[in-house]
C-alpha cells in the first residue's frame, strides 16, 4: 500500500520481499522540491531506515526527470530558517540511513537533484540522464554537499569543469568517471534497479548494514584511520559472535561452495 503526502508528492511503497520505493512525485514541475515535499521525503528515508522489514530502498522520480531541482518560487522559504534542522532534511536523512539506498535516475537530476544523487549509494542511470549543477548560473551556494562529494568521486578537475561551468554532465560520461554504476535503456531503469535491490537483499542482511556503514565513515578518514575503523570493527563483529554463530557461518559457507557462482550484475 502507497503512503504520502496529502498531495501524493512523495510516494512510498514498500514489497513483501523488503525492497522499498521512494519516488518524487510531481512530474508536470519536473520533480521540483518544494519545502512541504523536502520535508516528506526526510521522514520518508527517516521512517524507512527504522523499518526492520526494509533492507533495500530505490529512489526515483516520475514523469521525465528526476529531480529539477529546489522549486525556486520558494527559494528563501526553503533555503532560510530551517535549512540547518536535519529532521526535515532529505539528504541529511538519507545519509543517516543504514539501509543501502539505489537512485534509479532518468532525465534531469538537476543541482538539489545532483546533490539527492550523490546521497544515493549505488546509482542506475538511463541513457537520458543528465546531471546538472546550477549552483554558479543562478548565485545558490551548495548546503547539500555538491561542491565535497563529486569531487572526491570523479576527480577535482572533473568535478570543478562540471560545477564551474554548469554544462550537463551525460550518463555515459557519468559512467566513465565512476559516478554512475550502470547505464540502461529507459524501459530498463526500474528492472535494473531492481535486479540490484534483489542481489543486495540475497546476502547476510546484517552484514550489509555494517558494510555499507563501514565504507561511507571510512570514506571521511584518510586511509590509515579507515583501515583502523575496519579492524576495530571487525574485531567488535567476530568478538560478538557466539560459537553456534560461527558454526552456522561454516555450514552456510560450504552450502555455497558447492552451487555454482553467481552472474556479474
Amino acid at each position: 500500500m502507497d503512503k504520502s503526502s496529502p498531495e501524493n508528492l512523495i510516494l512510498v511503497k514498500k514489497d513483501p520481499d523488503g525492497i522499498a520505493y521512494v519516488t518524487i512525485n510531481r512530474p508536470k514541475s519536473l520533480n521540483s522540491l518544494t519545502k512541504p515535499m523536502m520535508t516528506d521525503m526526510a521522514r520518508a528515508f527517516k521512517s524507512l531506515a527504522a523499518d526492520d522489514s526494509v533492507g533495500v530502498i530505490i529512489l526515483s522520480g516520475s514523469g521525465r526527470s528526476f529531480c529539477s531541482g529546489v522549486d525556486l518560487t520558494a527559494a528563501e522559504d526553503v533555503f532560510k530558517g530551517d535549512v540547518k534542522d536535519v529532521e526535515i532534511d532529505p539528504v541529511a536523512q538519507m545519509e543517516r540511513c543504514r539501509k543501502p539506498i539505489i537512485g534509479a535516475i532518468s532525465g534531469f537530476a538537476i543541482t538539489a537533484g545532483f546533490e539527492i544523487s550523490l546521497a544515493c549509494d549505488i546509482l542506475i542511470a538511463s541513457k537520458d540522464a543528465k546531471f546538472i549543477d546550477t549552483h554558479a548560473r543562478f548565485g545558490i551556494f551548495p548546503s547539500w554537499g555538491l561542491s565535497q562529494k563529486l569531487s572526491r568521486i570523479i576527480g577535482p578537475n572533473n568535478a570543478r569543469e562540471v560545477s564551474l561551468t554548469a554544462l550537463p554532465l551525460t550518463a555515459e560520461k557519468a559512467e566513465k568517471l565512476g559516478f554512475v554504476n550502470h547505464v540502461v535503456e529507459g524501459s530498463e531503469l526500474m528492472k535494473k534497479a531492481r535486479e540490484v535491490a534483489e542481489a543486495i537483499m540475497k546476502n547476510n542482511r546484517d552484514l550489509v548494514l555494517r558494510y555499507k556503514a563501514v565504507i561511507n565513515d571510512g570514506l571521511k578518514l584518510d586511509l590509515h584511520r579507515a583501515l583502523l575503523l575496519e579492524k576495530e570493527r571487525a574485531h567488535e563483529y567476530y568478538n560478538g559472535m557466539t560459537k553456534d554463530q560461527f558454526k552456522k557461518m561454516q555450514e552456510f559457507i560450504a552450502s555455497r561452495s558447492s552451487k555454482k557462482p553467481a552472474s556479474k550484475l
